[in-house]
């Protein structure tokens, strides 16, 4: 079976929710783990950088939760995921405001060596990957049931 078909199916059926439940899961962790080395290079320069630190990993005991239960992805980890992408748009501000205050602004050399442009919404997409999952059918639920 192709994997077009193979994706259709789990769609259909209500299996790719535990799926990128799990997956929110590791990519949150993967996430924290390279968030928390960057603004340790940094220094933790700025007490701001210490929120994706904290909120980023909530989605790890979250997304596990979701696997294993439809309430936990229905509640905790929309709840944890909305966290991180909230905090990553907050985190693509003060990236770009941060490079917009170094001398010259917005010059390639800021932009390479300053925060990472993106690195928030990739963070960000994460916690889309959460939401996407909350609202997703569960598998074994039958149309128009509980």
């Amino acid at each position: 079976m192709g994997l077009l078909a193979t994706a259709r199916r789990d769609l259909a059926t209500g299996r790719f929710e535990r799926t990128l439940s799990a997956l929110t899961a590791a990519g949150a962790a993967v996430t924290a783990g390279e968030i928390y080395l960057s603004h340790d290079k940094a220094s933790f320069g700025n007490r701001m950088m210490w929120w994706p630190v904290a909120v980023v990993p909530a989605a790890v005991p979250a997304g596990i939760a979701a696997v294993f239960s439809r309430r936990a992805a229905k509640t905790v980890l929309p709840l944890a995921s909305a966290a991180i992408v909230v905090n990553g748009l907050q985190g693509t501000y003060l990236h770009w405001r941060g490079i917009a205050q170094r001398p010259g602004g917005w010059t390639l050399y800021n932009m390479e060596s300053g925060p990472p442009v993106f690195a928030p919404l990739l963070a960000s997409m994460v916690g889309g990957m959460g939401l996407l999952a909350a609202v997703l059918r569960r598998e074994g639920r039958r149309e128009g049931g509980r």
